[in-house]
């Protein structure tokens, strides 16, 4: 193949001259990222995403009033009164959830914008410093450097040649303009997209405590009318008996899964395969941070009622979202929701042993999955028949409830 060595020394000679150029005006050496049309335009997204969100989040907060309204046509019948109020409550603790995630979110894409708006304005003032030395080599060099590079030849052809490697700086000059001007484009999306990531960061979180209060507030409607119903003189009995019956299918519902459980482990042994056997030994504490005990383990004077009932486990008083914890390893027998227990934990440790957990806030774990002691399995709530946040502890022995305190440390 036949090279034609005059356009070979002409790319070469261009490339050098512009290299030249390039150290003449002392331009660092930029390991950013380069900005591109493709990055202005992924920014202006991010950025109308975020006010997208912003507007969705405060249209998206619970009317708690509405939903006060909507229980007023179930108050007649306190069961499906709590039903329909835990249920409201579980879409609430939802949107909290979502809140929480997009908090955490927004602050690992604020991190990152800052360092996106570090990096350009590191950029952007590496290239105002080499433009500025360009155009001062240009003002002192004035139009005699172009008019000694074109005439410093002995030919036409020369000169033509010349002319183009003229032609080529003006290129890269009108290059590192139009690179400048994208640099500083993107270092204002970069400040615009932080002060909206900042809004809406700003939004979530108030966002989280207006749906707390809302939370508190329903939570404070169901306590009032479980008070009123149970406490109303003329329906004393009649409330009493009710209790009773709630009591009663809670116990049946218990029941009904150690049947299960005690079936599935005679099919094991007439298989002689292993089924769980507890080991003797001592419980976690299921509600980390929180010892105090709002309501003992026996029978005592119903709060309420004000009749002596047998309370089947301990009550610990703890706020709203706290981790419940399982106390021992075991399989999780039953994760679910019932009118009296509200949502619930069910965990079989073997050898007829058993711990309840109810009135959640959430359920992290389902039936047929196998915990460890210490592993977070749900969240303190006051779903069910519950008057306040807290978590009811029971423990079952043999078809029985027997005192926590037996295996808590």
């Amino acid at each position: 193949m036949k090279i034609d060595i005059r356009k070979t020394i002409k790319r070469i000679t261009c490339v050098i001259i512009c290299l030249a150029m390039v150290l003449a005006c002392g331009t660092p050496c930029l390991t950013v990222q380069a900005i591109t049309s493709e990055s202005i335009r992924e920014k202006e997204r991010e950025i109308e995403k975020a006010k997208e969100q912003v507007s969705g989040l405060k249209s998206s907060l619970t009317d708690v009033e509405k939903l006060k309204k909507e229980l007023e046509q179930s108050k007649n019948d306190l069961t499906a009164y709590v039903k329909q109020l835990d249920g409201q409550l579980a879409d609430i603790q939802d949107k909290i959830a979502q809140y929480n995630t997009m908090i955490t979110d927004k602050e690992r894409e604020i991190e990152e914008t800052m360092r996106d708006l570090d990096e350009a304005q590191a950029r952007q003032e590496l290239q105002y410093a080499a433009m500025k030395k360009r155009i001062q080599f240009m003002y002192e060099r004035s139009d005699s450097f172009y008019l000694e590079t074109l005439f410093g030849s002995d030919s036409i052809s020369g000169i033509v040649n010349r002319a183009d490697y003229i032609e080529a700086l003006s290129r890269y000059d009108r290059e590192k303009l139009n690179e400048y001007v994208e640099t500083r484009k993107y270092v204002e999306l970069c400040k615009e997209a932080l002060e909206t990531e900042k809004q809406l960061l700003d939004e979530a979180k108030l966002a989280v405590e207006q749906e707390e209060a809302n939370v508190n507030t329903l939570i404070g409607e169901k306590e009032a009318q479980i008070v009123s119903v149970s406490g109303d003189i003329a329906n004393k009995e009649a409330a009493i008996k009710e209790y009773e019956e709630m009591i009663e299918q809670e116990n049946a519902e218990i029941a009904a899964l150690e049947k299960a459980v005690a079936e599935e482990r005679a099919r094991l042994e007439a298989e002689n395969a292993q089924a769980r056997i507890y080991n003797g030994g001592m419980f976690a504490w299921p509600c980390p941070g929180y010892k105090r005990i709002s309501d003992e383990y026996g029978n005592r004077m119903h709060p309420i009622l004000g009749v002596e009932k047998f309370h089947n486990g301990i009550d610990m008083a703890a706020s709203s979202g706290t981790p419940i914890l399982a106390a021992y390893d075991g399989d999780v027998v039953a994760a679910d929701y019932s009118g009296s227990m509200g949502n619930y934990i069910m965990i079989n440790h073997g050898s007829g042993l058993y711990t309840i957990y109810m009135h959640c806030s959430a359920l992290y774990v389902s039936k047929g999955q196998t915990v460890y002691k210490g592993q977070n399995i749900a969240a303190v709530g006051s779903t069910g028949r519950s008057t306040g946040p807290h978590l009811h502890f029971s423990v079952r022995q043999s078809g029985n409830y027997v005192s926590p305190w037996n295996y808590l440390k």
